[in-house]
């Protein structure tokens, strides 16, 4: 973070040690309003001008394109009374203008400022007054050229000089150019002081409107020099690709419900991309402004959350990863590479390439359950079996015993692997992986299904022996198991992953990690003060040591481990405790106006107050806004196994925020609309041809 204020001057003679420097920190960005519709952004405060400080600019493709806009009018700067997203991708600034002949203290001149993420924006001034105005008009530019990695933690470069060209200005460092064209063209231009000037004439009840448009261009390698330099566009993907989902709808008899259902739907377009070796496939983004790229576990876990509008998100994302698939000889054989992340303060880096290679299988096997066609389902079905080959290869080699381990291994998935430690998400995951997987193998008359699944019962029976630490209250899952045995006690939010038995089965009959009894304890565990702060579930709850309402893993509320907890309690039929998260992620949500960021305090909730954000935290993100869309279409509890030709509905009980109706859902590649009354009672009112309603 970079200081706002200069250090205090020491007195001569002053001999104490000097302060060393901080190091770069993570700039903040929670009073940030973000334009996003990747690979493009437009970030700024509510007052709406680039100053040049921070994470403020356009940007494209990772590189921040203009990094001061500033607009002044009649010589001061205007006053700026709102400001506020109007959709993902764009942000209105309305503001008013003082003149020398305003009449009193209402201001006769107001403006309107539109930026969209894509590098327009468009300022029209608005006169009131009885007679004509001759008003000033200035907008002070600049750049770095800075790669968004330097600006996250704020040590981007100073401003570059500028050059008039055609009706605008541009910046050129390193084969990139900055180019601002403004229309109507300015009436003067300064490049040394990266002005653009105007004279506006605004008539009794008349408007005028400046539009600036920002792009980056990269020089044509082996241009000569001195000569013209040919400008290219830098799109990487060209525009964003259209929406693989359907357009869902929800009317709630709790009105929240609707507007975080179209504004999260409407921040996951914004986060779409095209696959970087073939175009036509899409992902879904980490999140803006620190993770733009492609996150391979987070994309899962969105895709996987989106199901119930449609496949084609799922068939997407499965095809880039596969094509990303480590192969040949070798212990990562079969493996979707992926990079460490911090687990928190007792545990070592977790590996999301883990993760992401347990979660392909899950994935195939469920978008084929909603309707995924069976040509995409066979053709990634090879690489779903590379990732079952890794799982087993990493338990251990050779077959499996009487007790479902296998010889030579511990028969846990290590994280990172080989060295481990065990964790218990990590478990969930692949537990539900071999069953989800032995399904798919057995539904192709492929080998290797009854392994799999003699696997996970032996993973389940030694996970119940070996994970659980034992208490006067009733104990609670451990958070990992060292390879040497050790078990690290702390209750936290991926505990959450237990319940999390997918399409496995349903009610307090799904297939999971924990007997009935356990899960029950842990559902009261996840429910309880310590968990739930009352705006979501804390990532480490709140009576362990090294809680920190602030930690990313170590007490912070996370959307995704919520969601997840959420729909889990409520498919183990503990309604209570999933509709108090839900209830507590649609009152953060009014207040971050409905697009949740990743993460927020965990602070407890008080009767008067409001979650608190995180400073760090990106907004809008995948598996947050996911996740919000996860919740929600969960309460209507759809079911459905397209391959048999059935569909249930079961919602979830007591109906946590009233009665409900769903249209525009898919199943079966068809469309697909429910009802849910406030007794908690599903009537589907559209469904496919041939689908029968199950129990």
């Amino acid at each position: 973070m970079v200081p706002t204020t200069q250090p205090a001057r020491r007195a001569s003679g002053d001999h104490r040690s000097k302060v060393p420097p901080r190091p770069p920190e993570p700039q903040p960005v929670h009073g940030t309003l973000i334009c996003v519709a990747l690979p493009a952004l437009a970030i700024s405060s509510e007052r709406g001008q680039l100053t040049g400080r921070g994470t403020d600019g356009f940007y494209r493709v990772g590189r921040r394109v203009l990094s001061r806009c500033e607009l002044s009018a009649g010589g001061a700067e205007p006053v700026v009374v709102q400001g506020r997203l109007v959709a993902a991708d764009r942000a209105r600034f309305v503001g008013t203008v003082r003149t020398a002949v305003d009449r009193g203290p209402d201001p006769e001149v107001r403006f309107e400022r539109l930026r969209s993420a894509d590098g327009v924006e468009r300022i029209t001034f608005h006169s009131s007054a009885p007679r004509r105005v001759r008003l000033p008009v200035e907008l002070r530019l600049g750049t770095d050229l800075a790669e968004l990695g330097a600006i996250a933690v704020g040590v981007a470069g100073p401003e570059l000089p500028a050059s008039v060209f055609g009706s605008g200005l541009r910046w050129s460092a390193a084969g990139a150019h900055a180019v601002v064209a403004a229309t109507p063209a300015p009436s003067d231009v300064m490049a040394s002081a990266g002005l653009l000037c105007w004279e506006l004439d605004l008539p009794p009840g008349g408007h005028h409107t400046i539009e600036v448009r920002v792009r980056l261009e990269h020089a044509t390698a082996g241009t000569p020099a001195g000569s013209p330099v040919p400008l290219l566009p830098a799109t990487r993907g060209g525009e964003q690709p259209p929406r693989p989902w359907s357009a869902a709808r929800l009317q709630c008899d709790d009105p929240r419900a609707d507007a975080l259902l179209a504004t999260s739907l409407d921040d996951l377009h914004g986060l779409l991309m095209r696959g970087p070796s073939a175009p036509t496939d899409m992902y879904l983004a980490g999140g803006v402004p620190w993770r733009c790229g492609l996150s391979p576990a987070e994309a899962l876990w969105a895709a996987r959350m989106l199901l119930p509008l449609g496949t084609r998100l799922a068939g997407h994302t499965l095809r880039t990863l596969a094509r990303l698939q480590l192969d040949g000889p070798g212990a990562d054989s079969g493996r979707i590479p992926g990079g460490l992340r911090d687990a928190g303060p007792y545990a070592p880096p977790s590996c999301t390439g883990v993760e992401a290679t347990l979660l392909f299988p899950t994935v195939l096997a469920e978008a084929r359950r909603w309707g995924l066609p069976e040509r995409e389902t066979e053709q990634l079905l090879p690489a779903a079996e590379r990732c079952l080959r890794w799982l087993h290869a990493t338990v251990g080699d050779g077959d499996v015993s009487g007790d479902g381990a296998l010889s030579g291994g511990s028969g846990y998935v290590p994280d990172p692997a080989p060295g481990g430690p065990y964790r218990c998400a990590t478990q969930a995951h692949a537990h539900r992986a071999a069953l989800l997987g032995a399904d798919l193998l057995e539904s192709y008359g492929r080998p290797g299904a009854s392994e799999l699944r003699e696997w996970a019962a032996g993973l389940r029976a030694r996970f119940r022996e070996e994970f659980w630490v034992e208490s006067r209250s009733g104990g609670s899952p451990a958070a990992l198991r060292t390879s040497g045995g050790r078990l690290l006690p702390h209750l936290g939010s991926t505990a959450a992953h237990l319940l999390d038995t997918g399409l496995l089965g349903g009610g307090r009959s799904a297939v999971g990690l924990l007997d009935p009894v356990r899960t029950e304890r842990l559902a009261r565990l996840l429910g309880s003060p310590a968990m739930d702060s009352g705006w979501g579930l804390r990532g480490l709850g709140a009576k362990e040591s090294g809680y920190n309402p602030f930690g990313h893993r170590s007490g912070a509320v996370r959307i995704h481990e919520t969601a997840v907890a959420a729909v889990g309690l409520a498919t183990a039929g503990h309604e209570k405790e999933a509709g108090s998260l839900v209830r507590g992620l649609l009152d953060a949500a009014q207040s971050f106006d409905y697009r949740l960021p990743e993460m927020y305090a965990g602070e407890q909730r008080t009767r008067d107050g409001a979650p608190v954000p995180h400073p760090a935290a990106c907004h809008p993100a995948a598996v947050a806004a996911a996740g919000a869309v996860h919740a929600l279409t969960a309460l209507a509890g759809v079911r459905p196994d397209v391959p048999a030709g059935t569909v249930a509905v079961r919602p979830v009980g007591g109906a946590p925020l009233g009665a409900m109706q769903f249209t525009g859902l898919s199943v079966a590649g068809q469309p697909f609309a429910v009802r849910i009354s406030r007794l908690g009672l599903g009537l589907v009112e559209e469904a496919a041809n041939g689908l029968q309603l199950g129990a």
